[in-house]
């Protein structure tokens, strides 16, 4: 593997699984991560229209930056996607996450992992993205392609968004798939491949990272890994903050996993903080929005979906302190519960707005060229336009 004088960073929103004809896979059961004795599916394409994201990252030797970077937007881009409604409706949001390109990975399965499945658990996805180190290693950018289309569980409403954003700094046409063909075969799914190339935007070009997004009919960008994402604070910062805090409290945690997934929650705060206390308000934003639900660990949004759960739960699947009360006492405390957790989120929108205007009106005044997060997020909006989706402002 070559060390690029362009360490690069990217950052998108989704992530994906492979499987390839002429690869040999992990184990699946080497990347699944348990699930909790009840679970809730995602409300299907037939309920809600789906946009899907699924980002391949390089995590071979000079790609530390580009993790940076996708750890630093992350939320960012989730709330980019938040705002977006198809026929006045909150489409389900799923993103997947592949790293490739990596030493540490099965020479089998081509240097290639699934590292989380389309999923709404957006806690998850970031426990995920934090966990990757890099490596050095040959990347096939074709066969991850070629992997997520085949492996990953794409939606088929007409309506349904759904993009692949892939990252390097290596030539796209290495390994044995060809990418011409799993961009053909992504566009038979109506997904569409966009291409980041870390380094020099010729370079990328003359390496076929532009060619790449123009056989997925999706767009090409190319970054500068080893840039610092630029964080703008603002005064509404603390503010949420502090509502952040108010709103971890009215989570209860229920089910075999449900106290460890209450404490993920605390430690993804704590990595979206360590980055910068500007990218953790990203983070406690996109908690306020309907796509952060936690409905398979969190009784509040397990009772939204289904109500009659609280008279039917069993009381082993209750943390300690509430196994005592009855039926009509749960249904009181949860509801409470419910009652703050939509106030305090409210009020965080509200904020979320007026900061998000300060930030467009400070980046204006700037003269610093566009991150990835930015580049990633224009190209979002573009693409949901095509397919008739709104942009709420």
């Amino acid at each position: 593997m070559k060390t690029t004088l362009f360490a690069s960073a990217l950052l998108v929103s989704g992530f994906l699984v492979w499987k390839y004809s002429t690869v040999k896979h992990l184990p699946e059961k080497e990347y699944k991560t348990a699930a909790p004795p009840t679970v809730i599916a995602s409300p299907s394409a037939a309920d809600n229209t789906r946009i899907q994201v699924a980002i391949l990252l390089d995590t071979s030797n000079s790609m530390d930056g580009l993790i940076d970077q996708a750890k630093s937007r992350l939320w960012n881009i989730i709330n980019t996607l938040t705002t977006l409604k198809y026929k006045g409706k909150t489409p389900v949001i799923e993103i997947a996450l592949y790293e490739y390109g990596n030493d540490g990975l099965s020479p089998e399965s081509g240097y290639i992992r699934q590292v989380a499945p389309l999923t709404t658990d957006l806690d998850l996805i970031s426990e995920k993205l934090f966990s990757l180190r890099t490596n050095g290693g040959s990347e096939y950018c074709g066969a991850v392609i070629n992997s997520a289309v085949k492996s990953l569980e794409w939606g088929h409403d007409e309506a349904d968004m759904k993009l692949i954003y892939i990252a390097g700094n290596e030539p796209f046409d290495q390994g044995r798939v060809n990418y011409s063909t799993a961009a053909g075969q992504a566009l038979s799914k109506s997904i569409f491949i966009n291409t980041i190339y870390c380094g020099d935007k010729q370079e990328g070009i003359a390496t076929h990272w532009k060619d790449g997004a123009d056989k997925g009919q999706g767009q090409y960008f190319n970054i500068d890994s080893d840039r610092k994402v630029d964080f703008i604070e603002t005064p509404y910062d603390k503010r949420i903050e502090a509502y952040n805090e108010r709103i971890n409290k009215t989570y209860i945690a229920y089910g075999a996993h449900g106290e460890s997934k209450k404490n993920n929650q605390v430690i993804q705060d704590k990595n979206a903080r360590d980055i910068s206390s500007a990218n953790s308000v990203e983070r406690y934003v996109s908690k306020s929005k309907s796509v952060y639900k936690n409905d398979s660990w969190d009784l509040v949004d397990r009772a939204k979906q289904d109500p009659a759960v609280l008279k039917s739960i069993s009381k082993s699947e209750l943390p300690k302190e509430l196994r005592e009360k009855s039926a009509a006492e749960l249904q009181t405390l949860v509801a409470a519960k419910s009652k703050e957790r939509d106030s305090i989120q409210k009020e965080i929108a509200v904020l979320g707005k007026q900061r998000q205007k300060y930030i467009d009106e400070a980046m204006k005044k700037s003269n610093k060229t566009d991150d990835l997060g930015a580049a990633i997020n224009r190209s979002i909006i573009q693409v949901a336009a095509t397919k008739g989706y709104t942009a709420e402002k």
